[in-house]
């Protein structure tokens, strides 16, 4: 019994540090997986992580987002729809081609940036 115990412990520690058992939708555990997608739509071409590049730097908008319960639903819809006005007057071209799924790891991902 104690063996079967100890062997189902040590698998389940295995398993965490391998990270099969890690959550694959938290952009907190997985933040190159996220900023691959970022990536992968294009983002990075505007968008710097810690500078500005046409738009504003990702930790900039972590910052000014910090504590905004509505931040993340806020910022998914403005990837979809695009904007203007609130980093500047240069528009962010509306990105219909990037899933929901897509949008929401990679805006959970840049609210995690400090």
């Amino acid at each position: 019994m104690m063996n079967k115990l100890m062997m189902t412990a040590a698998s389940a520690a295995l398993l965490l540090m391998s990270g099969v058992a890690a959550s694959a939708d938290d952009p907190a555990d997985d933040p190159a997986a996220a900023m691959a997608l970022a990536q992968k739509n294009a983002c990075l071409s505007c968008h710097g992580v810690d500078k500005k590049i046409v738009g504003p730097a990702y930790k900039d908008v972590a910052k000014k987002y910090a504590g905004d319960k509505g931040a993340k639903a806020h910022l998914v819809a403005k990837v979809k729809a695009g904007g203007k006005g609130v980093w500047g007057q240069i528009p962010m071209p509306p990105n219909p081609q990037v899933s929901n799924e897509d949008a929401e790891k990679i805006v959970s991902w840049i609210l995690t940036l400090k």
